[in-house]
């Protein structure tokens, strides 16, 4: 018997995949709340700077003034990242050049102008920071679905902590674990299982969005070297831009292709599915002809709530 097909629960046709102007818009409207979130560390910081700065008399006297000494770097162009692969002494040539080249020119405004070249360094942070941001949210929402799916049906979940890894209970208390989990785990009718993200699996030499085992999370590291345990692999694209929908799309068809090839080679038929965020006309056909040919199991547009209930439900249940 062949296996269902999850996706006809939320699904009718292509159609109802396409991401509509209204949820481009309002994702549009969640980025730029998300950067201004982000950015409210670093103006934090330029204030707590100008004020630190405030009685320096030249520019050569603020290198009397202690504790400032990474914001000038900063200042001088240099980045958290480009920082750890210099030298002190390249830093200090670096500052010393700011305050030639910039500061001194710039007279009696010159700690103005260090303010602003040290937003300059700060805003390029951002920027790296922001273009992974979509993937971030949608992770968050996914997770957030997955865990109200889990509380509704009453199933005791664990969460992991994305530095340490470590797996946390979760009481029922916790405020907004999506925030911070990389991964959940919960125990179902059928047994134990782990969700984690961007898991390298060493069948397909590749990190896949998502994946679902099934194990317990203690046995998570000894499981992802077993094909026998994944039961559903996933990407996950939360760009929200339509001009990007067709490069993330390439991309996630490429990768769910090559696992659906790796896991055939061994006779192993584990889940595949597809959500997306930006899903225009032709690649909401495209994603459908694969739903109604077998090779992908499920899919769901990110900006759907119904969508995502019904494929976080059948998740939960597999």
């Amino acid at each position: 018997m062949g296996r269902s097909e999850p996706f006809r629960s939320h699904l009718k046709s292509s159609a109802d995949l396409v991401t509509t102007y209204e949820e481009v818009r309002a994702g549009f409207v969640a980025l730029a709340l998300e950067k201004n979130r982000r950015a409210t560390r670093y103006v934090e910081e330029a204030r707590a700077l100008k004020t630190a700065v405030a009685e320096a008399r030249t520019p050569t006297g603020l290198l009397q003034i202690k504790g400032i000494r990474p914001a000038l770097v900063a200042a001088a162009g240099v980045s958290d990242k480009a920082g750890s692969h210099i030298s002190t002494a390249d830093k200090e040539e670096a500052v010393r050049g700011l305050i030639e080249m910039f500061l001194e020119p710039a007279g009696p405004s010159f700690v103005e102008e260090l303010v602003f070249r040290f937003l300059l360094t700060r805003g390029d942070a951002l920027g790296g920071s922001m273009r992974n941001v979509g993937g971030v949210l949608a992770q968050r929402r996914l997770f957030r679905t997955i865990v109200s799916t889990l509380s509704l049906a009453g199933h005791r979940f664990s969460w992991m902590r994305p530095k340490s890894g470590a797996w946390e209970a979760a009481s029922g208390d916790e405020a907004e674990i999506e925030l911070e989990a990389r991964g959940l785990a919960w125990s179902a009718g059928r047994g134990s299982r782990t969700l984690v993200c961007n898991l390298k699996v060493p069948l397909v030499d590749n990190n896949i969005d998502l994946c679902l085992l099934g194990c317990p999370p203690e046995r998570l590291s000894e499981a992802c070297r077993n094909p026998n345990m994944y039961l559903a692999l996933a990407e996950l694209k939360g760009g929200i831009d339509p001009a990007g929908a067709d490069e993330h799309w390439k991309t996630a068809r490429t990768a769910l292709s090559r696992v659906k090839a790796a896991f055939a080679e061994h006779e192993l038929t584990p889940r595949v599915f597809f959500v997306g965020a930006a899903i225009v006309r032709k690649m909401a056909d495209e994603i459908w002809s694969r739903l109604e040919s077998g090779a992908f199991d499920n899919a769901a547009n990110l900006t759907n709530s119904g969508q995502m209930n019904s494929l976080c439900r059948w998740l939960v249940r597999l």
